[in-house]
């Protein structure tokens, strides 16, 4: 599902699927987001981004750049929109700084 909503924002901004795991989601709180990504878009130092959800509401988070994840901050996304494991977001990179985050819950793998 998270692959089909990825085809239909095109590709005007670049975007990525990513599954969330235990370790996403709870304890450590640490989310690696994918080399190739962002090495090709995201900054080159540690800086904050920026994660809007799909009711446009907004939290920051840190991105660390030698590590490729989101660290301070992400808890809080994490922890506010209730993720668990096996959701799965749609990470769309709509400016330099600033992701729009599509939340597909794993219980709606069931309703299809």
């Amino acid at each position: 599902m998270a692959e089909e909503l990825q085809a239909k924002l095109g590709s005007r901004y670049p975007s990525f699927v990513k599954p969330m795991t235990q370790s996403h989601v709870t304890g450590g709180f640490w989310l690696g987001l994918p080399l190739p990504f962002c090495r090709k878009h995201l900054p080159k130092r540690d800086e904050k981004l920026t994660l809007k959800d799909e009711q446009g509401v907004e939290s920051e988070s840190l991105y660390l750049a030698l590590k490729n994840g989101l660290s301070a901050g992400w808890r809080g996304f994490a922890i506010q929109h209730n993720l668990v494991d096996g959701d799965c977001l749609v990470f769309e990179l709509i400016n330099r700084t600033m992701f729009k985050v599509y939340v597909i819950r794993q219980s709606s793998y069931y309703e299809r």
